[in-house]
């Protein structure tokens, strides 16, 4: 009897997929949380939430200015009231509208342009990490959140676009046949800030503290584009190496303000414009788009996590 009960009872058959959690899951059609879809699939879950991105952007977009008593104005406020400050201290105090015809259209345009970019960069770094509580609870793909926000700079555009034509009415300057121009290079204009707020995202997900540094490349980046004064001027009376000159002349920020600048206004000729500029424009959109989506989707799985 002793021996009877002190003999252990045999072993448990087990279960063929006990031992392998991944043939376990496989089998009752279980998947990682979280976990990064191929990139077709990608895509596609992106284009079904096409919906929230337009409503997310101009949810976000109609609150920015809730709190203030003239709301919506400063939609278009914003923007004028920057250009009349590079206006006094750049056209006036340190004459750079010497030489530059139809000064005002040149310089508000040039603002209006890089404002989107500016904007769109800085929405970008803070799309995920100020966006943690939504990242977290909800399942969507994360891209949309740097798309929107790009979004709603775009439509903040379009109420600034509409000032800058009375403004090109009252300066003078009808309309032409080239301001058709303008949707070509909003198109190109919005792929790229929206390839490089992608960009950004990523690395302000894992970097928070890149958005403290953001400002100071975002003035620097201004100040070579060419937002205040006109770079064939400035740099047509120096030596510089060609480098340089090939550089200043490619840099996407001047490139689209520059087709900006030839829609709208008369006196900014084609011969102003940097060699192959629509090649250029077309290139940086396609590069720094597609780039910035790939890269994006490359740490999907990172966002929110830790």
């Amino acid at each position: 009897m002793s021996q009877v009960l002190d003999t252990p009872p045999p072993p448990a058959a087990t279960a063929p997929d006990a031992a392998d959690p991944a043939a376990l899951a496989a089998r009752y059609g279980l998947t990682v949380s979280g976990a990064r879809p191929s990139l077709a699939e990608y895509v596609r879950q992106l284009w079904q939430r096409r919906h929230f991105i337009t409503a997310f952007s101009t949810a976000k977009l109609t609150a920015q200015y809730s709190q203030a008593k003239l709301g919506q104005v400063w939609q278009v406020a914003t923007p004028l009231l920057n250009a009349a400050v590079y206006y006094f201290i750049f056209g006036v105090l340190m004459g750079t509208s010497k030489g530059v015809p139809d000064f005002v259209p040149f310089l508000v345009t040039g603002v209006f342009v890089w404002t989107f970019t500016q904007s769109s960069v800085m929405a970008g770094t803070r799309a995920i990490s100020g966006s943690l509580g939504l990242v977290r609870a909800l399942h969507f793909p994360r891209a949309a959140l740097p798309v929107s926000y790009c979004l709603q700079q775009l439509q903040q555009l379009l109420f600034s676009m509409c000032a800058l034509l009375v403004i090109l009415l009252c300066f003078g300057i009808p309309p032409a046949a080239s301001w058709l121009l303008v949707i070509p290079v909003l198109f190109l204009q919005f792929a790229f800030n929206t390839g490089l707020a992608l960009i950004m995202a990523r690395i302000g997900a894992h970097t928070p503290d890149i958005a403290q540094l953001m400002p100071f490349l975002l003035r620097t980046w201004m100040y070579l584009s060419g937002v205040m004064w006109s770079l064939d001027h400035l740099i047509g009376d120096k030596d510089l190496p060609h480098l340089v000159l090939v550089l200043l002349r490619a840099n996407p920020a001047a490139v689209y303000i520059d087709l900006m600048r030839f829609a709208l206004i008369d006196s900014f000729t084609a011969s102003q414009l940097p060699p192959h500029v629509w090649a250029c424009a077309a290139g940086w959109a396609l590069l720094v788009g597609v780039g910035g989506f790939l890269y994006f989707w490359k740490a999907e799985e990172t966002y929110g996590r830790g």
